[in-house]
């Protein structure tokens, strides 16, 4: 009979769990794939992906292909039959149920008990199925009837580790505690801030920490900024848009963690007097490798402030995604299957612009279609795909790369950026001699698009014969599902919404203002930290360029001329499809506002 010596004080795995989990039967998926969340050869390359790599297939789906975490926990829970539950800030373990138990045991074999019911244990565990872990179940709680809930083992390690952070204070907590006193020892000891360095290893731990901590909240960014006159540090994380202050790190500290940075990105920490750009590839404690993307800069004070931007390390997504109105991902779909021209997308930084160029790359990603893409940084990778990392510092610039491409036989042709002149005109050259071009470009409206690369100095002849269309995008704050709520809106919103969308469009389309009339917002709750929003949004407007269109560009036409005539033509603005998704729950009229203009 097998020892009980793993379940109580070893972390050596059961026997059950050598093998991956839940290969043994690909049928668990299956729903997932009638339900249009994937195809059935993704679903087998994700399969095959996790056996070879050893990773867990609820995690790469979620990851690769943005399969929300309800969907799979509805599959699980029909799968095995018993309910799905899932991770929450306010989800704890009972500590008395974990006094005889190991738990270096239960983060690698994945289970753990919950709370206990008068002769009743309910534990959560990756496998209701797996053999070996019920018997180890049962022999944990002789005598006690066990119930069931399925979760996902990353659910699970979080809930792990915030046992132990309880059990032994919080990571970070513990870390600065330690640097204060550090600080205060080397104070004490009139040593000097240099004789900090970023080496120590509450340092390294510490960096390390914060990265991986953004990843767990979604940052998209990280700004470290130290102050002068020892002031403490900053870090702020950027999540859905909005900054705020994560921690604060001793000021004797400010250098090292600055270096320590440096030093990951593999830059010269020596050099503080101008900006500079690496990269880091960091490995998370679950496995996982995520990319962060480094951008150094000298401020007040002789010091440097720190922003790394997570990079997106999955596959393309897919258009279903993005959230597009029927007609407008209608057109979206014939552009990228038309055969050559230039099709544009716009939006400030951080709009999800190279996002949405992804994929639409891959909706169009066949065998037969040779693409090169020339990008700065490359964010997102896809098979099929030639990616050229841009160099300006050597010349490889955007321009220098497009002359290569002409050369290397494409069909199409993606520019990460349309920043000057040399650039837009390659690119009407290539699309005007049978090459299919996208790019990005930082404008506020796709309107406007056509009049910047005018005043860019574009022949507006050969520009109108090139340009298919252009799609600007925002991102706005999405309700937040946990708390989300609907309302009657007073006659003063309503009367709002109806002047901002435009009185003769909305009363051909909208409803009337009555008592029916809902609208939504978030009440706030623990999981979007009581602001009512969590993630964001995505709203677009989409000019396709008409005959009629391609005239007034040659005129010249004013800005104003050219938006009346694509609305004519069916075009929707940012503004009126961002009020269409206030109507449909998924934002607020204020958060519209705040990104799109009218």
């Amino acid at each position: 009979m097998r020892s009980t010596s793993t379940l109580l004080g070893s972390s050596k795995p059961t026997t059950g769990t050598t093998c991956p989990p839940r290969f043994r039967s690909s049928s668990l998926y299956e729903p997932l794939v009638r339900q249009g969340f994937l195809r059935q050869e993704e679903l087998a390359l994700a399969l095959s992906d996790a056996l070879r790599k050893r990773l867990d297939v609820t995690t790469l789906l979620m990851d690769r292909y943005r399969i929300p975490k309800p969907a799979i926990g509805a599959v699980l829970a029909e799968f095995y039959q018993c309910r799905f539950l899932a991770y929450e800030e306010q989800t704890h373990a009972d500590p008395d149920l974990l006094k005889n138990l190991s738990l270096d045991y239960l983060k690698v074999n994945h289970w753990v008990p919950l709370r206990r019911q008068g002769e009743g244990v309910e534990v959560l565990i990756d496998d209701p199925q797996n053999p070996d872990k019920l018997l180890d179940v049962r022999r944990a709680f002789p005598g006690l009837t066990v119930s069931y809930r399925v979760g996902l083992r990353a659910d699970i390690e979080r809930l792990l580790s915030d046992v132990c952070g309880r059990e032994v204070g919080d990571p970070i907590t513990d870390i600065l505690g330690e640097l204060v006193s550090e600080a205060q020892l080397e104070e004490q000891q009139n040593a000097t801030i240099a004789a900090i360095t970023e080496n120590d290893s509450a340092i390294v731990r510490l960096a390390n920490q914060i990265i991986a901590e953004a990843y767990r909240r979604g940052a998209s960014d990280i700004h470290i900024e130290p102050y002068a006159d020892r002031k403490e540090t900053a870090v702020r994380f950027r999540v859905d848009g909005t900054c705020f202050t994560y921690m604060k790190i001793p000021a004797a500290y400010r250098r090292a963690i600055v270096s320590r940075v440096k030093i990951m990105a593999s830059l010269d920490i020596a050099e503080r007097r101008k900006p500079q750009d690496g990269k880091i590839r960091f490995k998370l404690s679950t496995g996982q490798e995520i990319e962060l993307r480094v951008a150094t800069l000298p401020t007040a004070g002789f010091n440097e402030d720190v922003v790394l931007r997570l990079l997106t390390a999955n596959g393309p997504r897919r258009l279903e995604e993005f959230e597009f109105n029927a007609e407008t991902r209608r057109r979206v779909e014939q552009l990228a299957h038309k055969p050559h021209g230039i099709v544009l997308c716009a939006g400030p930084t951080g709009s999800g612009k190279t996002t949405t160029l992804h994929a639409i790359l891959a909706a169009i990603n066949t065998d037969e279609r040779k693409i090169w893409t020339a990008e700065d940084p490359i964010e997102i990778t896809q098979d099929g795909l030639r990616q050229v990392q841009v160099h300006p510092k050597i010349g490889l610039t955007f321009a220098a790369t497009m002359r290569a491409f002409l050369r290397a036989d494409p069909d199409v042709i993606m520019i990460g950026e349309m920043r000057d002149k040399e650039t837009a005109d390659i690119a009407i050259e290539a699309s005007l001699t049978g090459h299919l071009v996208f790019s990005t470009i930082h404008t506020n409206s796709a309107v406007e698009t056509i009049v910047r690369l005018l005043d860019m100095g574009c022949d507006p002849f050969n520009f109108s014969d090139a340009m298919l269309g252009v799609l600007a995008m925002r991102l706005c704050k999405r309700i937040c599902s946990h708390c989300r709520e609907s309302y009657h809106p007073t006659r003063h919103e309503y009367d709002e919404l109806v002047q901002a969308f435009g009185e003769e469009e909305w009363t051909f389309e909208k409803p009337a203002y009555d008592a029916e009339v809902r609208l939504y917002h978030g009440r706030g709750c623990d999981v979007c930290n009581h602001t009512g929003y969590r993630g964001r949004v995505p709203i677009h407007e989409l000019m396709v360029v008409s005959d009629h269109m391609k005239t007034l560009i040659q005129g010249r036409t004013r800005t104003g001329e050219l938006l009346a005539l694509a609305k004519r033509e069916g075009m929707h603005t940012l503004l009126q499809d961002g009020i269409e998704k206030v109507l449909q729950g998924l934002t607020t009229y204020q958060q519209v506002r705040a990104v799109a203009i009218k």
